[in-house]
């Protein structure tokens, strides 16, 4: 069980990684640094997003059922994922909250759509481990989602605490507050693997919604961040090799 507690707390100990940033920088992560980690992040979640949970979706069923049910998975996680962000503040990794009006603080914003957003992502990766525990899947394979998550979470941990530290608050509280906006993950996965005796017959449509919920971090999180303004070839540098490192490894490993 050692490496399912350390697949969920990977993703956790990324948003930690990036609330410390506070320690070392007095102003923003470098734009060269954000974008070659949004990159990369990105090229890891979507390799590992068909390997890792798609084609064992699809593996899993027969005849049409093969293709409904993830299909259907794959749209709902989109779907889930998209209900979020209208409801609660949206974000970028630039540092910018756009969502309902509200009287919140444009930090609390930030900490509040960061939070809300890592738990989904938290629960893909008890998916992923779910489906390697029940059904054989791969262990590497849901490992590295984990640290694709991970990655991505760096720069989101970051523009939670450095505003934080903007607005007076000492670098430790900073911190404290961004490194905690990411422990919801670590609990979202815990809870699917509570669950996972109970969700073994629909693990394809599982599967699939946490896909569909990665990919849409990816497209409309992800890219957009990394894609606009100077370094954006950097980022797309980024994306290949994480891309191809994550199909080298489940590959390989698989």
């Amino acid at each position: 069980m050692g490496p399912v507690f350390i697949a969920l707390l990977i993703p956790f100990l990324g948003t930690a990684l990036g609330s410390a940033f506070v320690f070392l920088m007095k102003r923003e992560m470098p734009p060269l640094v954000q974008k070659i980690l949004l990159g990369f992040a990105s090229g890891v979640m979507v390799a590992a997003s068909v390997w890792s949970l798609l084609i064992p979706a699809i593996g899993m069923g027969e005849g049409t059922s093969a293709v409904v049910f993830p299909t259907i998975g794959l749209l709902s996680g989109f779907a889930f994922l998209l209900l979020i962000d209208y409801v609660t503040p949206h974000i970028h990794s630039g540092g910018q909250a756009e969502g309902p009006k509200s009287r919140l603080s444009r930090t609390t914003k930030l900490a509040l759509a960061v939070t809300i957003h890592n738990f989904p992502e938290g629960m893909a990766v008890g998916v992923a481990l779910a489906g390697a525990l029940t059904a054989d899947f791969n262990v590497a394979g849901a490992m590295a989602l984990s640290l694709g998550i991970a990655i991505q979470n760096i720069p989101e941990g970051a523009i939670i605490s450095m505003p934080l530290r903007a607005a007076g608050n000492s670098r430790m509280r900073a911190f404290t507050i961004g490194a905690l906006s990411g422990i919801v993950e670590p609990l979202g996965g815990l809870l699917v693997l509570i669950l996972a005796t109970f969700i073994t017959g629909i693990m394809p449509f599982m599967l699939a919604f946490a896909a569909g919920a990665m990919l849409y971090v990816v497209v409309e999180e992800l890219v957009p961040d990394f894609s606009q303004g100077k370094h954006s070839n950097v980022g797309t540098i980024g994306f290949a090799i994480g891309f191809a490192l994550m199909m080298v490894l489940d590959v390989v490993l698989g």
